[in-house]
């Protein structure tokens, strides 16, 4: 029988980390929730993605909740939205137990995706083959629209044991307007959205890779939104493990290693993706062999 005062305790975790996830802002979105989508919140999400951020319904400019508050993405037309789809279709015919989950925007997707080849790279099988590994990350992806994904069928029927976390760099394209700290708010907000849904998992949340160069304002930005969710401390909730790549990715003088990105200096090369597998290999090991 466990010791009363360490159930005591862990009962009262659960219920903090269920009462911390709330949203900041209540927009006019017909369906804040499920799958599949009613006809009146398919029109709502098929309009421009700007015409559905918080306070437009009332005409105000509220740009620092953009990063925080749910919001399907918007590709033109239908293409964002069917390629949720696709991935909800892709959760449904693999309902359960997984080893991992991946959840993020491109550099996430090009751990290999459902939406691509159908198989994980290199880099992944390498040193986690044994793991079943389900992968939803959409490139382009900010953190307002995982929120909704995760909050539309994205993840329904999932029982995954740990959850990988790297989103925030699309968010750069919009901190002249949101902030630095609205973006790293943004992060938190999608990390207490998957421990809400998944209170047994662990999240390990990926800081925002570097991009670019030192100078450029992406970089400095990124630099900032990390240095940003270094306050919130999400690490305090002992089921999230912040993992720090900065060091990995960069020399002494902050530019990016030699042949770890392509030639955009914002996505992985393979050997790219082959360091962050080495980071995350001692981490998943110890996490997945409690399980």
């Amino acid at each position: 029988m466990k010791h009363p005062v360490r159930v005591i305790a862990l009962i009262a975790l659960a219920a903090l980390s269920a009462m911390a996830f709330e949203y900041p802002y209540v927009t006019a979105e017909p369906q804040k929730t499920g799958w599949p989508l009613t006809d009146e919140e398919r029109a709502y999400v098929l309009k421009p993605e700007h015409d559905r951020r918080p306070g437009r319904e009332t005409n105000k400019h509220l740009p620092h909740l953009w990063p925080q508050i749910p919001s399907a993405g918007s590709w033109g037309a239908t293409a964002w939205l069917d390629t949720h789809a696709k991935l909800v279709t892709y959760v449904k015919a693999n309902p359960g137990q997984c080893d991992v989950l991946l959840v993020g925007d491109s550099i996430t997707q090009q751990w290999g995706s459902p939406l691509d080849k159908g198989v994980l790279n290199d880099a992944w099988k390498k040193h986690f083959a044994n793991y079943k590994t389900l992968n939803i990350g959409i490139g382009g992806d900010k953190t307002q629209n995982v929120l909704w994904r995760l909050d539309h069928g994205g993840v329904e029927g999932l029982q995954p044991k740990v959850v990988i976390v790297m989103i925030g760099n699309n968010n750069m394209f919009f901190t002249a307007e949101t902030g630095i700290e609205a973006a790293a708010r943004g992060v938190q907000m999608v990390v207490a959205n998957v421990r809400d849904k998944f209170p047994q998992a662990t999240v390990i949340a990926a800081k925002i890779l570097p991009a670019h160069a030192p100078d450029h304002r992406f970089y400095e930005d990124i630099k900032k939104s990390n240095l940003a969710l270094d306050a919130l401390k999400i690490d305090r909730d002992p089921k999230v493990q912040v993992l720090d790549l900065w060091a990995n990715f960069t020399n002494a003088d902050g530019k990016l290693k030699a042949g770890l990105f392509t030639p955009d200096n914002i996505h992985l090369s393979l050997a790219g993706y082959i360091v962050y597998a080495e980071r995350l290999k001692p981490l998943l090991d110890r996490l997945l062999a409690k399980n």
